[in-house]
């Protein structure tokens, strides 16, 4: 048995999508989201999610994803759908709101309240998201696991 100590991972700092083109990326992602650029390049740029950030670089060969997406936690899911709407982009079937963008990438809008996944109480304010709340089953699901917000 091995009994070396290994490293606990504790979060995600940042996931990266590959896509055509930066420019034509960032025009997309503001038809559906509000939000500030941490940096950008020709190659790249960094979107801010408070203490992460969603990075797209340049230079996507893969087909698009089908299986594989990553969950985008969100202040208002309805407002997403809206905006996924008015942009002509039709979700994904099934029973989640899952889309992909023009180069393929498969992102699962998630709604704050309705998920374990929780910013610090400094973390929100910075972002002036201090009205977000959990509903009554991510509370009971955070102090099954003593992690319940105050």
């Amino acid at each position: 048995m091995d009994n070396a100590k290994k490293a606990r991972a504790v979060g995600l700092n940042h996931v990266a999508l590959e896509v055509g083109d930066i420019g034509e990326a960032l025009a997309f992602y503001r038809r559906l989201f509000d939000f500030e650029l941490r940096g950008k390049s020709a190659t790249s740029a960094f979107i801010d999610l408070g203490d992460q950030f969603l990075a797209v670089q340049k230079g996507r060969t893969q087909p698009a994803d089908d299986g594989r997406h990553f969950g985008l936690v969100v202040d208002d899911k309805d407002a997403v759908h809206k905006a996924l709407a008015e942009a002509g982009i039709e979700p994904l079937p099934g029973p989640f709101l899952d889309f992909r963008d023009p180069w393929g990438n498969r992102i699962e809008i998630v709604s704050y309240q309705n998920v374990q996944f929780t910013k610090a109480t400094n973390v929100l304010r910075g972002m002036g998201l201090t009205h977000l709340s959990k509903n009554e089953t991510a509370i009971q699901e955070l102090n099954e696991k003593g992690m319940a917000p105050n």
